[in-house]
């Protein structure tokens, strides 16, 4: 088992003062893995602290030297890379491959989108075009930020948050999930590594119901920015109220995949596969499949192939498959809904319930498919963060509209069809931060974000970086 119950705190590795073990156990093989510190209020208090002494000079800072930090981070991480993805791959069960080629990759994948759109920044700039002698706008950083990441994603996260944060000129604290402390200890030797001066980055570990909320209803912290579920990021916002601190928040989904006839032929199956990534554990997956019903038969056939073609094994075995859910507790999760898609009288045509006949433990879900689902239902209505497709057939584009918007969440939705006019349409009329169509990415340095119980962060590129930031109207420059 490896020992990580130090925080980081002003520059250095620092002993708890009052915090509480914890075991995080590997999911796929449900033995211990990682023992960790949870932070309590005396560590909280010591990283706020920290912080707050390295934000007069950091926020003063040229944007050069914060930039040149940003790249020897970069170059940490070309030196951490497997490292980065291992921690990953035994926390959180993502299969190796898949934890090098995705999960950690998405730390340079965002850096570099950030440094991109950092060139592009105007720190002061005339309020109205000039035409108002002396109106100024400036950009400055809002202050000591708390950064709550989630264990899905986490370098993915960790770097949605920490680079933004760093190139505005604000110092902060990063509370990685207890589930996910390993990956963020590495993101922290690499920042160390790079000569960041101390105080600027300060990492603890902790839960949400102990450091977490501290953070969030801390008077010295400006700003929170969270990345979980809908239910602690409505606790975020209630702890936050007190102290009038910022708060951005990306929460869960239930994205809506639209599928009409005249789509392309690798539709059903793009859709399929994107659900079962990183075992169903991801906020922005198609977990509804809308498809028009001239071809919602063939489509169900199809799904159900692809789920029973879907691989699943442990994360330390290379290979394409898919790994285990994350713990014990979102196990349950998922099997109780799996058996609520029964009861509810879904049809299930691939998976179901309790674990692949070839896998006696580890937390691992069989890829599950159901069909004829009725909107309202629990599995159409409730995220579950596993491997479960529920499939729906429309008559109309104003049904299937319909269908997609009903829900609390608005996160991410998909349409595919050949139809341009269509496309467009329900671009501007599906209720969600984003809309991906025919497979087709957003692009890089695309703000990343939602509505509604999905919540209204806008994380990458330009956007990222604003929300750091506070903007000050300046008259008689």
């Amino acid at each position: 088992m490896i020992d990580k119950r130090g925080h980081y705190i002003g520059g250095a590795w620092v002993e708890s003062r009052d915090g509480q073990e914890h075991v995080v156990i590997d999911p796929s093989t449900e033995e211990e893995a990682v023992r960790i510190t949870l932070a309590g209020p005396q560590d909280v208090e010591a990283a706020v602290a920290a912080a707050r002494e390295a934000l007069p000079a950091w926020s003063d800072t040229d944007p050069a030297e914060r930039r040149a930090l940003v790249e020897r981070i970069l170059d940490q991480y070309k030196r951490r890379e497997r490292d980065l993805a291992e921690a990953i791959s035994r926390e959180m069960g993502a299969p190796i491959d898949f934890a090098l080629a995705e999960q950690a990759a998405a730390f340079p994948y965002h850096t570099k989108a950030f440094l991109r759109a950092f060139d592009t920044l105007e720190w002061m700039r005339p309020a109205d075009g000039g035409r108002t002698k002396g109106a100024m706008l400036a950009w400055e950083p809002i202050g000591v930020v708390a950064l709550i990441t989630p264990w899905n994603w986490p370098a993915n996260q960790i770097a949605l948050k920490v680079i933004p944060a760093l190139l505005a000129g604000c110092t902060m604290v990063l509370k990685p999930s207890e589930q996910a402390p390993l990956s963020a200890c590495v993101v922290a030797e690499m920042i160390d590594a790079a000569g960041c001066p101390p105080g600027v980055f300060n990492m603890i570990q902790g839960d949400g119901a102990g450091a977490g909320a501290r953070l969030s209803s801390h008077p010295d912290i400006q700003m929170v920015s969270f990345t979980g579920s809908t239910r602690a990021g409505r606790a975020i916002t209630v702890a936050a109220a007190d102290t009038f601190k910022r708060v951005t928040l990306e929460l869960g989904g239930k994205g809506a995949n639209l599928v009409f006839a005249d789509a392309d032929e690798e539709a059903v199956e793009r859709g399929v596969r994107h659900m079962m990534e990183n075992a169903g554990q991801s906020c922005n997956a198609p977990s509804r499949m809308l498809v028009e019903r001239p071809v919602y038969e063939r489509a169900v056939e199809q799904a159900r192939a692809l789920a029973e073609e879907t691989r699943v094994g442990p994360a330390s075995e290379p290979g394409d498959h898919i790994g285990p859910v994350v713990n014990a507790r979102q196990w349950e999760h998922v099997q109780g809904l799996i058996q609520k898609g029964i009861e509810e009288g879904a049809r299930l045509v691939a998976g179901g319930p309790g674990r692949p006949e070839h896998l006696n433990r580890g937390f691992f879900v069989r890829p599950t498919v159901f069909a004829d689902v009725e909107p309202g239902q629990s599995i159409e209505r409730i995220e579950i963060f596993g491997p479960v497709l529920s499939m729906i057939p429309f008559d109309t584009e104003d049904e299937a509209l319909r269908i997609a918007n009903d829900t609390d969440y608005g996160l991410t939705n998909y349409v595919q069809t050949a139809d341009e006019e269509r496309r467009r349409r329900l671009a501007r009329r599906l209720r969600a931060g984003m809309i991906e169509m025919n497979g087709q990415s957003r692009g890089e340095g695309a703000p990343f974000g939602g509505t509604k119980a999905s919540g209204r962060a806008r994380e990458g590129g330009i956007w990222g970086i604003e929300e750091f930031l506070e903007l000050k109207s300046i008259s008689g420059w």
